[in-house]
C-alpha cells in the first residue's frame, strides 16, 4: 500500500518541522519552497522547553539542544546598565523542564532538513492551493512544474499566507503591531557580558551568545509601518541605541550594514475560525502570527508541526478525525499565546515617562521575589508537553468494554 502523501507549502521552520514529523510517521512528503535555496531570513531564534519537547517527538530535539550557546545568567536591564531583574537558564530549566536554546536559524533549518529524505525539498517552487480537497477528493496544488495531488496539504506560507486568504477570505488577517524589529549576528565582543534584554522608552535591545562564538542581537522600537532609514538600518540603530550600556555599542561597531535585518511586526488579534479546511491545515505564521515578545513564534510553529505528525500517525485514513483534532488542540492554545505576547508587546512599547517609571518600579519590585516571578510570564507556555496519541485512550476504553 503506498504511503500517504503530504505537500508542504513553505520551507521555513514550521514547514520543515511538519514535513519531518510526517515523514517520521511514514508519510511521503514534498516541501515546496519559493526561494532559490533554504537560506532562512532571520538571525537567531530562542527555543524554549516546549519547542524542544516537540522536536523530541521525531528525534530532532537533542541535535537542536547541541546548538545551545547561552548557559549562564542573564536578565532585564535599563539603558543605563542597571539591572531590573535577574534569571538564568538553570532557573528556566528547573521551572519548565528544560533550558532555553538560542540558535542561529540557519543551523535549526539544517537540522530539520537533515530529517528529510533527499529530494523532498524543492526550492525555487512557488505553490498555490488549487483545491483544498475533501472526503473522497484529494487536495491539489499548482506549481511551475505542474499540479500535485495530495492526501494532505500543509500551508506554512508565512504571515501573508495566500492559502489562509483563500480558505478564510472573510478573516481580517494580520495587523501592524505598532513597532518594528531589527536583527543581526556579529562576532562576540572582546569584553565579556551577560545575556540581557534592555527596556527603554518604547524601545528594547537584546543580546544573546550563540554556540559558535557569535552573538545574536535584536532591537524593537515604536515606528510607523513601512519605515526605512535613508542612510541604512545600522546607522538608524546607532542613533537609537549607541549610548546604551555595554555590549550594545560594541555590537553596533562590529555589525556589517548589509547584515542588519529590519521587519515590521504584524500579528492577528482575531483568531481564525479553524486551523484546517478540507484536506488543508495552516500552521505557524500562516495560522497565528504573533509579536516576538514571548519568543514563541517559532516555538508555536514547531509545536504545530509536531502535533500534526502525532495526530496523523495512523496515516491518511485518520484525516476525518485528525484535522478537527488539530484545530481543537492548536487554536485555543495559539490564540492564548498570541494574546499574551501582544500584552507584553504593549508593555514594552510604553513611552510616556510616567508609564515607563511605573513599569520600571513594578519590574524592580518583582525581582525581589527571585527568578520564579520573572519566569512566570511563560507559565502555561514553556511547560507544554506533546499530547499522547489522541486515540490511545479511546482504544483502551474499547478494549476494557470488550473484556
Amino acid at each position: 500500500m503506498p504511503a500517504p502523501r503530504a505537500v508542504v507549502i513553505g520551507g521555513g521552520i514550521g514547514g520543515l518541522t511538519a514535513a519531518a514529523a510526517l515523514h517520521h510517521q511514514g508519510w511521503a512528503v514534498t516541501v515546496l519552497e519559493r526561494a532559490a535555496a533554504l537560506e532562512p531570513v532571520g538571525a537567531g531564534i530562542a527555543l524554549a522547553a516546549n519547542a524542544l519537547r516537540a522536536l523530541d517527538t521525531f528525534g530532532a530535539g537533542d541535535a537542536v539542544r547541541a546548538l545551545s550557546g547561552w548557559q549562564a545568567d542573564g536578565g532585564l536591564r535599563l539603558p543605563s546598565g542597571r539591572w531590573l531583574s535577574r534569571t538564568s537558564n538553570e532557573a528556566a530549566a528547573r521551572r519548565f523542564g528544560g533550558p532555553v536554546v538560542v540558535a542561529h536559524r540557519a543551523d535549526l533549518v539544517a537540522v530539520l532538513a537533515s530529517r528529510l529524505p533527499e529530494g523532498a525539498v524543492r526550492t525555487g517552487s512557488p505553490a498555490v492551493l488549487a483545491d483544498p480537497g475533501g472526503p473522497g477528493r484529494p487536495a491539489r496544488v499548482t506549481t511551475p512544474g505542474g499540479e500535485l495531488e495530495a492526501d494532505l496539504v500543509v500551508a506554512a506560507d508565512g504571515i501573508h499566507s495566500a492559502t489562509r486568504a483563500l480558505l478564510f477570505p472573510g478573516h481580517p488577517g494580520p495587523v501592524y503591531a505598532g513597532f518594528t524589529v531589527w536583527r543581526v549576528v556579529v562576532p562576540r565582543p572582546a569584553e565579556p557580558f551577560p545575556a540581557h534584554e534592555t527596556w527603554g522608552r518604547g524601545m528594547i535591545w537584546g543580546t544573546i551568545p550563540l554556540h559558535d562564538g557569535r552573538v545574536y542581537a535584536y532591537a524593537q522600537a515604536n515606528a510607523p509601518a513601512g519605515g526605512r532609514s535613508p542612510d541604512g538600518e545600522l546607522n538608524e540603530l546607532r542613533r537609537r541605541y549607541g549610548g546604551w550600556h555595554h555590549p550594545v555599542p560594541a555590537i553596533l561597531a562590529a555589525a556589517d550594514p548589509a547584515a542588519v535585518l529590519r521587519n515590521d511586526v504584524h500579528h492577528a488579534p482575531a483568531p481564525l475560525p479553524a486551523h484546517h479546511r478540507g484536506r488543508v491545515v495552516l500552521l505557524g505564521d500562516a495560522a497565528h502570527p504573533m509579536t516576538p515578545n514571548l519568543g514563541q513564534g517559532g516555538c508555536q510553529a514547531i509545536e504545530d508541526g509536531a502535533v500534526l505528525g502525532l495526530l496523523l500517525a495512523g496515516g491518511a485514513g485518520d484525516l476525518g478525525r485528525a484535522l478537527p483534532a488539530y484545530t481543537a488542540q492548536r487554536l485555543p492554545r495559539t490564540t492564548e499565546v498570541v494574546r499574551r505576547s501582544a500584552r507584553i508587546g504593549r508593555l514594552v512599547s510604553l513611552s510616556a515617562p510616567p508609564a515607563v517609571a511605573l513599569r520600571t518600579a513594578a519590574l524592580g519590585a518583582a525581582n525581589l521575589f527571585g527568578p520564579r516571578v520573572v519566569l512566570r510570564s511563560h507559565d502555561g507556555i514553556a511547560d507544554w508537553r506533546p499530547p499522547v496519541h489522541p486515540y490511545a485512550s479511546q482504544t483502551k476504553t474499547r478494549t476494557r468494554e470488550a473484556l
